[in-house]
């Protein structure tokens, strides 16, 4: 009898354990945040257009002044200079999130996002003190269509720039409160896939409408 039991034992088919259910839900999510990506390029994309289209009515109205001030009289180049190196140090200081949240280092990860916001912010603050006095010396965008272009190009970018700060803020509060789990990175992410996009964009902005416009 103990004969046969041993034989029944030693023949029985090995089954393995099911691999523990963290393991599945980690997957799970790993390829959610790939979906996501991938979906937020193809918005970058369709973002793309739009400000195709934006730079292509500008490059045809840029000189229709309709005997009001000119790009040249109007644009200061020192002080745009000053709201570029804004951004461009916010895009920096992003990169800098990203290295920290690779590292795992919450601290660094909150820091560099602070700084990137108060930058951002500060770009934000300077472009709205332009548009101001613009438009207290009669250069509004219905003043020709030159300026209506103007306006419209780079009040789009600065409103990317704002929904981009709305959304830095929800993030800090959430890097902060939350776990590094497999969300907020791709959270995080996607966000510094917006903020280079608008970075790449406002360059384009600078050398197209005032580089150009003040050197016309």
């Amino acid at each position: 009898m103990t004969t046969e039991l041993l034989t029944v034992e030693t023949v029985r088919p090995y089954v393995p354990p099911p691999p523990p259910i963290v393991h599945a839900e980690a997957s799970e999510h790993r390829t959610a945040g790939i979906t996501t990506v991938l979906g937020f390029w193809v918005y970058l994309m369709s973002d793309c257009l739009l400000f195709a289209a934006l730079f292509a009515t500008y490059s045809v109205l840029g000189r229709e002044f309709a005997g009001g001030p000119t790009s040249k009289e109007l644009f200061d180049l020192p002080y745009v200079l000053a709201e570029t190196l804004c951004l461009l140090a916010s895009s920096f200081t992003y990169g800098m999130v990203m290295v920290a949240l690779k590292a795992g280092n919450r601290g660094r990860v909150l820091g560099f996002l602070l700084l990137t916001f108060v930058l951002g912010l500060g770009f934000i603050g300077l472009e709205v003190k332009e548009f101001v006095r613009m438009i207290g010396e009669g250069a509004g965008p219905d003043r020709s269509a030159f300026l209506s272009a103007f306006f419209t190009l780079v009040g789009t970018h600065g409103l990317h720039v704002t929904g981009g700060l709305v959304w830095m803020a929800v993030m800090l509060v959430q890097a902060s409160l939350r776990r590094f789990d497999a969300v907020l990175p791709t959270r995080l992410t996607c966000l510094s896939l917006f903020w280079h996009f608008l970075d790449i964009i406002w360059i384009g902005v600078f050398t197209v409408v005032y580089l150009a416009g003040a050197m016309s």
